[in-house]
């Protein structure tokens, strides 16, 4: 009897055991994630441009709103708000056709009328007009470019009531709480046209350098963080689940002022000094892709043609024309220690090349060091957003061809007023809890999916 009691112990404990694990693959509801990202920002609103583009916002607006359409990781449109849409013959006006039966968070209808005074509001200059079930848009741009601009965060459908103060979306997600720039709290949407998230809700900690991220993750007090370059290799090693994006962020250096015909020949050699292979080697670990381009060429098809390799003989030869230069101030996100060592790698370069740059933490500069996430997979909307965010006077693209993008990316670098350096993947790591979660190819997180277990895989 012993020994039959032991097998049938034995063989309890693994039914049990198998169950256990079977549960834990298999998604649960309910449970908090908690967050943290370096964006701050102090208002949620998609349209509201005092508050500069970031993978954190863009993670946040998809949490709370919905577009129109979506594009997926490889560039196809996809139904979103509206599930069907066609071009009129010989124009740039599109119809959208509305999903039925779609309420915002304070339970009002998802109508054409709210959604073309979402649009409005976000794209002053197109004209948007209700008819019937569906709404037209004319942004006077092609029509593959304009369902790149629906598909933006700041495109999304927001309903705004009481002055333009209140605003609900349709996302996954509502707000619960809010501290502007500090924390935010979500609450799982049950009416939500997708269905219910998994997760009961989303606690996003705010303005978190990527140091404190990482310790935040480490003691537990985070679910999901990003992460910097330089820390993916240590992660990794670390066995930590690690996803990343699309090589969608551009680091750069930005001129804050136009060239005159001389600079624009002292910031050649300027471009022409910096050891970029070397920088992406030992400072970023080979996680960056060198580049002299603004777009990479998965978005254009043509990055390869912009040369990156240093060539300090011919940086040399365009100093030597010069009896005076200038010292140059370089500015740097001093919360970014990544930045700080680029910035004094690119000031060292350019004084084996005869220039003088001064890399600084504040105050006014000459140039900055900037990372800007590019706004679109589409190479148009792309470029144009590079612009737009990196303070360049606006750019005239005559086309959507790749030549006509090419033409335009390249009068841009001509002025003298950027330098790309690197096209970076945006990185993110999770605790073993947290499931299902996934990196979208634009660098914001997608948690619609998203659950919480209870062990450790």
């Amino acid at each position: 009897m012993k020994h039959f009691g032991s097998q049938w112990l034995v063989a309890s404990s693994l039914v049990l055991g198998l169950v256990a694990a079977n549960a834990e693959t298999r998604p649960q509801y309910g449970g908090t994630a908690h967050i943290a990202m370096r964006a701050a920002p102090t208002s949620l609103d998609p349209a509201d441009r005092s508050i500069p583009d970031s993978e954190g916002r863009r993670s946040l607006t998809g949490l709370i709103f919905d577009t129109l359409v979506t594009i997926d990781d490889t560039g196809r449109v996809k139904p979103a708000l509206s599930d069907a849409w066609q071009f009129r013959d010989g124009t740039r006006r599109c119809t959208f056709h509305l999903r039925r039966d779609v309420k915002f968070h304070d339970g009002g209808l998802l109508t054409p009328e709210v959604v073309a005074a979402s649009l409005r509001f976000a794209h002053p200059s197109w004209t948007v007009l209700v008819s019937g079930d569906s709404l037209v848009a004319d942004g006077g741009i092609p029509g593959g470019s304009l369902l790149a601009e629906v598909s933006l965060p700041r495109s999304a459908i927001v309903k705004r009531d009481a002055g333009d103060k209140k605003i609900s979306g349709t996302g996954p997600f509502h707000i619960e709480n809010w501290d502007p720039g500090k924390k935010l709290t979500l609450a799982a949407e049950e009416r939500h046209w997708r269905g219910r998230p998994y997760l009961d809700l989303v606690e996003v900690k705010l303005g978190d350098t990527f140091r404190e991220q990482n310790t935040a993750l480490q003691l537990g007090k985070s679910d999901l963080v990003e992460i910097s370059p330089e820390q993916a290799q240590h992660a990794m090693a670390d066995g930590r689940r690690l996803e990343k994006s699309a090589p969608i962020e551009l680091l750069a250096i930005v001129f804050d002022a136009e060239a005159s015909a001389e600079e624009k020949e002292l910031r050649d050699a300027l471009a022409w000094s910096v050891e970029r292979t070397s920088i992406n080697d030992v400072l970023l670990k080979r996680a960056g892709q060198p580049t002299g381009s603004i777009l990479p060429t998965w978005i254009s098809g043509y990055g390869f043609v912009f040369p990156y390799g240093a060539d300090l003989a011919r940086a040399r030869q365009l100093r030597s024309e010069f009896h005076s230069i200038p010292l140059w101030k370089l500015g740097y996100d001093n919360s970014d220690s990544l930045d700080r060592l680029v910035a004094e790698r690119i000031a060292l370069n350019a004084k084996d090349a005869g220039l003088w740059v001064q890399p600084i933490a504040s105050g006014a500069a000459d140039l900055r060091l900037v990372r800007i996430p590019l706004r679109s997979f589409d190479p148009r909307t792309a470029l144009e957003g590079f612009a737009d965010q990196a303070g360049i006077a606006p750019i005239v693209v005559k086309g959507n061809s790749s030549a006509d993008i090419y033409d335009a990316e390249r009068a841009l670098l001509m002025t003298g007023r950027a330098i790309p350096l690197f096209h970076l993947p945006l990185w993110y790591s999770s605790s073993a809890a947290l499931k299902s979660w996934r990196v979208q190819n634009d660098g914001s997180l997608d948690l619609s999916d998203a659950w919480l277990g209870t062990t450790k895989p």
